[in-house]
């Protein structure tokens, strides 16, 4: 089969190559899927360009076991181990784990769920990482609740464009910051309010937030819990990644922070599990959750789609078209 593979550290350009590879062989729990399509997540930039730098030994462990990355898929039950009860082949599902930027990725049970009959494979594949962060930072972390303001930095990208989705959902009053250009599209996704950055401060104005999702971290911590009520909650997911360390000092000082500020919560990493793939497709089922999609490249030019996604400016989620017949 087909697949993308990492050679080493570096610009996905020089590093990533379109390879000819053994299929993969579900184990007992496993899912064997064609994949459609599959979706990128920042992360996928960061531990390819092995950023920051001291990540790099779990990096290189990661590898070791999978040469192939991407991690959010959407495709076809091709054959299943003899442990799985929940799938069959032709099955269409979608899901999160590792080794998705192939022609076919082995999937544990667990990580995968039948596809919303109304979302399109491309659509379908962006329900990963991005998606989770948002429900699990909303609804466990932030316990947003209806009524009350609800502010999300980087409401344009990846994550933001969900978690503005799930945050009206949650029964929120939603307030969205992004660049000028990208205002129209966060308000028709249903933000009460947008907050043009290049314009205004939302840590300088008078408006208070009961939670802030903070995808971007431009603006120190102290910076941020200005724009609280009282009893405001902040979760930051968002950091200036370079260098050794670079992108790990802002969740260590929240960590920190987390332990004396009363509602700074602490940083976390998303999981997929059966239960949340279930909420995202119920709700996208439910046209409650419309995935924005930016670009689409064929998985021979992942290379640049990876540097799209790097460079910051994507509108929503860029797809991999896979197999180009059914995506």
């Amino acid at each position: 089969m087909k697949a993308i593979v990492q050679t080493t550290f570096g610009s996905a350009r020089d590093v990533l190559k379109l390879t000819e590879i053994n299929t993969p062989t579900p184990d007992k729990a496993d899912v064997l899927v064609k994949v459609h399509a599959a979706s990128i997540h920042i992360g996928d930039y960061y531990t390819i360009a092995g950023l920051p730098y001291v990540m790099r030994p779990m990096f290189s462990s990661m590898r070791a076991k999978n040469r192939v990355p991407g991690m959010d898929i959407a495709g076809t039950v091709e054959a299943v181990g003899e442990e799985v009860t929940d799938f069959q082949p032709g099955d269409e599902v979608f899901g999160s784990y590792k080794g998705g930027f192939a022609e076919y990725a082995c999937f544990p049970e667990r990580t995968l769920a039948r596809k919303p009959d109304n979302l399109t494979f491309s659509q379908a594949s962006t329900l990963g990482v991005s998606a989770l962060t948002a429900l699990q930072a909303l609804r466990d972390q932030g316990k947003v609740e209806p009524g009350q303001k609800v502010l999300i930095t980087g409401a344009s990208g990846g994550v933001g464009t969900f978690a503005v989705q799930i945050a009206r959902t949650l029964g929120a009053e939603v307030t969205g910051v992004c660049s000028t250009r990208n205002m129209e599209m966060v308000r028709s996704i249903g933000a009460d309010h947008v907050i043009d950055y290049s314009e205004e401060d939302f840590t300088e104005g008078d408006r208070r937030y009961d939670f802030i999702f903070d995808n971007v971290g431009s603006h120190s911590l102290s910076q941020t819990r200005r724009a609280l009520t009282p009893t405001g909650r902040l979760l930051g997911n968002g950091a200036q990644v370079g260098g050794w360390f670079g992108g790990l000092t802002d969740p260590i000082a929240a960590l920190v922070s987390s332990l004396f500020v009363s509602g700074q919560c602490r940083p976390f990493v998303s999981t997929s599990n059966p239960e949340d793939l279930a909420s995202l497709k119920e709700l996208a089922e439910a046209g409650k959750l419309v995935p924005v999609l930016d670009k689409s490249y064929p998985l021979s030019d992942t290379p640049d789609a990876i540097t799209h996604v790097g460079e910051g400016h994507a509108q929503g989620k860029t797809v991999l078209t896979v197999d180009t017949a059914d995506a």
